[in-house]
């Protein structure tokens, strides 16, 4: 059964049975196949709904923040890391 919000016999729950059925040949339990299919089609879903800047994941801009080394990152939101690292872009 695919994550909310994802309707049957579209390209995401087609895209979550291939992968929930690839972990479970890969002898991965059931439980954990549905949750890594389900969170890599949230992830896919979140990226292609928005545009690239505003697609990002909170965990891809805290490793940019990182890497730019922006003080203070841990204790910011996802949208706070978002301005913090396009600010610094310029």
């Amino acid at each position: 059964m695919p994550p909310r919000g994802i309707k049957k016999g579209t390209k995401r729950a087609r895209q979550y049975e291939h992968i929930k059925e690839s972990e479970r040949r890969r002898g991965v339990s059931m439980g954990r196949a549905e949750e890594i299919a389900a969170r890599t089609v949230n992830k896919e879903r979140a990226r292609s709904r928005t545009s690239r800047a505003k697609g990002r994941t909170f965990d891809e801009l805290y490793n940019e923040a990182k890497r730019m080394k922006i003080p203070g990152r841990s204790k910011m939101t996802k949208v706070q890391l978002q301005r913090a690292v396009d600010g610094r872009r310029r």
